[in-house]
Formats: C-alpha cells, structure tokens, sequence
C-alpha cells in the first residue's frame, strides 16, 4: 500500500488528494462535494466532476488519456467502498448519490440540470422522476444522446441549450472523454460522469435495498441482477492484487 499513499497532495479546496495506483482521488464526502459545487456556480469558470471507483482506476492502468482526464479533473470523488481498501481513503461518496444531492440542494437554489445519456428514454424519465421527486428543479433538456458522435447534429443543439449541471451517463470511459472534448464548448458550468444512474434514478434497473449497500455488498446485488457483469467484477481481482 505504500504505492497507493505515495504522492499525496492538497488540492485547491484544502482537502487532500489521494493517490490510487496512480490516479488521483479528492478524499471527500459528499455534503463537501455539494459545498465546492456550490461555490463553482458562483464563480466564473467550468469544472467537471469524475466518478471513479476499483473498475475505473483498472481502466485508467491501460488508458493513458482517461487516467490524465481523471487526474486534471476539478473534482474526483471516492465512488465505492474498494476504495477505502487502500486504507487511506476514508470517504465512501456513489456518483448516483452524489447526483441526486446535488439536484435536491442546487435546485433549492434555482439551479437547472442537463441529462445526457442512457438508451431509449431513460434520460427524460430520469428527469420526470427527479422534477417529481424536487419540484424546484429546472431541467434544460434531457436526451439519450445517441447521435453525438455520428453527425454532431444533437452537439450543436447543446450549444443552445445553458445550464448549471449537466449529468452526462455515456457510461466510462467514454463520458468521461466526452465531458473533457466538449465542455469548453458547452454553455454549462458544471459537468458531471455518472454512468449507469439515469437505470437507477429512473427505476429501469432496481438498485440495492439500503441495508446491502450499508453492508458494502451493492456490487454483489448489481451481480445477481445483471449478471453480465461478471467480466468487469474480474477487473476488481486485479485490483485487489496491486494494492498488495
């Protein structure tokens, strides 16, 4: 574990930077994540927020320009308990929780939402179901995405279309990569990678009782449901095998 502490900073916020096998974590809780977004929107300025949990730090070991998105990222926060096995992180902040915080806070304050991503309609229900859950939320648009990458034609409608928050599930690495292209061209302020939480928040996919996920075994849960994730749980092999 010697590695895993090696080269740990603070960041501008104070709070310090943990560093992962090489990839760079803001040990930080979430109603910290909620105060630094809050303070972001007051100022001028874009920020972009990274989720990465034991899968996404294996992915950044064969990705060179994920892992330096990652690592330039305004905020990268500590999503899964894996983590804490470095014995050096101590925050335990889901990217799903992390979002919905954000909205149920900000949208208090007249902060409006993007949603990008997911198949079918997933976004725009996600939005419904947020809206109903946070009347106050102002939501700027809310789309699958499909035809980002294809002829640009949704990108340039983006352009159009401002907003404080924009909540973008391509899934890793690809929003990720998508968030870094593409926010400087994006009337939006903050911009944010929360793979699969539009099945979440939507209810497409059911998400584990709160007891399972006090106990640490929500990727279990997630397993049984959708076992064709077995091939990425291999990744956490791997990983437990470096932090050694």
């Amino acid at each position: 574990m010697g590695e895993v502490r090696q080269g740990n900073i603070k960041s501008a916020g104070g709070f310090m930077k943990k560093n992962v096998l090489g990839v760079k974590i803001d040990d930080v809780s979430i109603p910290e994540i909620v105060n630094i977004v809050e303070g972001w929107l007051k100022k001028p300025g874009k920020y972009y927020i990274v989720t990465p949990n034991p899968e996404i730090v294996m992915m950044a070991q064969k990705d060179a320009e994920l892992k330096r998105i990652i690592n330039q990222a305004d905020l990268a926060i500590p999503d899964g308990r894996g983590l804490k096995l470095t014995g050096d992180i101590v925050n335990n902040s889901p990217g799903i929780d992390v979002m919905e915080r954000l909205i149920k806070e900000l949208s208090e304050k007249g902060a409006a939402a993007g949603f990008l991503g997911g198949k079918g309609d997933v976004a725009e229900k996600t939005a419904e179901c947020l809206k109903r859950k946070y009347p106050k939320l102002q939501v700027s648009f809310a789309t699958s995405g499909g035809e980002v990458n294809e002829d640009g034609k949704l990108l340039r409608s983006l352009k159009l279309l401002k907003a404080d928050l924009l909540f973008v599930a391509f899934g890793p690495p690809k929003q990720e990569k998508w968030i870094a292209k593409n926010l400087p061209e994006l009337p939006i302020k903050v911009a944010m990678g929360v793979g699969g939480a539009f099945d979440y928040i939507s209810g497409k996919v059911p998400r584990a009782p709160q007891w399972i996920r006090d106990l640490g075994m929500e990727w279990l849960f997630r397993l049984i449901i959708q076992p064709w994730r077995i091939r990425r749980q291999l990744s956490l092999i791997k990983y437990l095998l470096m932090l050694r």
